[in-house]
């Protein structure tokens, strides 16, 4: 059974205080892109994980998508050995969720293959087990998101009339380091009082706390979401704690631009 695992872009995101756990209660908006990995398990006699395309770091146990096997596993011990085969597309350490993504379609494909017969809600539960955003990956619809990332409302917001540029420098913005560069604070637009149906507002109204420490670390990754408001995007900005940019462009009107050899660009 296979299925394929997309990313996220994140739409504002401001980081409002930190807990008494170590995390930080923050706000964003989730965005569903068709920028895909894609994910395959069979039945085995004994539990394997391989993988292609993008090299993965680290040790194959700390994959989410092993996670959230294990995890499955504890509560439903009938689940058999499988192979799980992961073929990595989504840039890594770039802001879009894809471990994330993996770990959470892991569930689904899991529930969906062995009739585990888990609500919506009870994946989600196991998702946010797994990661801050994993949850978002259950629905995987546009929605507002707080706390850690795992409670979310729904957002009626539809982009089909755009067209994304993503651009991702190669470069990897270490998530923890991000974090202590940040100030926590209320923003000065709280993202439930944003119109998003006014995407031409966004420019001014939109704020990733991200940006101004990554940009100054990485000025390249500003360079980028200036070039992209050069060549006529409506709105850019970083996705997440970066290192990945996304523009959004009048439908099918993206312009040409040059870019470095190693930059990975999607046109979406």
């Amino acid at each position: 059974m296979v299925l394929f695992p997309n990313c996220k872009i994140n739409l504002g995101l401001h980081i409002l205080q930190k807990r008494a756990d170590g995390f930080h209660d923050l706000e964003t908006v989730f965005y569903p892109l068709p920028l895909c990995d894609a994910l395959e398990i069979v039945t085995a006699e004994e539990p394997i994980f391989s993988h292609s395309g993008i090299e993965i770091p680290g040790e194959a146990d700390h994959n989410l998508c092993r996670q959230a096997y294990e995890l499955l596993k504890k509560d439903f011990p009938q689940l058999p050995p499988v192979h799980i085969h992961l073929h990595k597309n989504i840039p890594i350490g770039a802001g879009l969720g894809g471990g994330s993504a993996d770990g959470a379609f892991m569930l689904r494909i899991l529930n969906s293959r062995y009739n585990l017969g888990l609500s919506t809600e009870t994946l989600e539960t196991y998702a946010a087990q797994l990661g801050s955003d994993c949850a978002f990956f259950i629905r995987n619809e546009p929605c507002l998101a707080k706390g850690r990332g795992e409670i979310l409302t729904p957002l009626p917001l539809r982009l089909d009339a755009w067209s994304f540029l993503l651009v991702h420098p190669c470069i990897h913005v270490n998530t923890g380091w991000a974090f202590s560069q940040i100030t926590p604070g209320p923003p000065a637009v709280p993202l439930g009082e944003v119109n998003w149906d006014d995407v031409a507002s966004w420019k001014d109204t939109l704020v990733n706390d991200f940006e101004v420490p990554v940009f100054a670390a990485y000025p390249v990754i500003g360079g980028i979401k200036e070039k992209m408001y050069r060549h006529g995007a409506v709105f850019a900005a970083m996705s997440g704690s970066g290192s990945a940019v996304i523009g959004l462009f009048p439908k099918n009107e993206i312009p040409e631009m040059r870019w470095e050899e190693h930059y990975r660009v999607f046109r979406l």
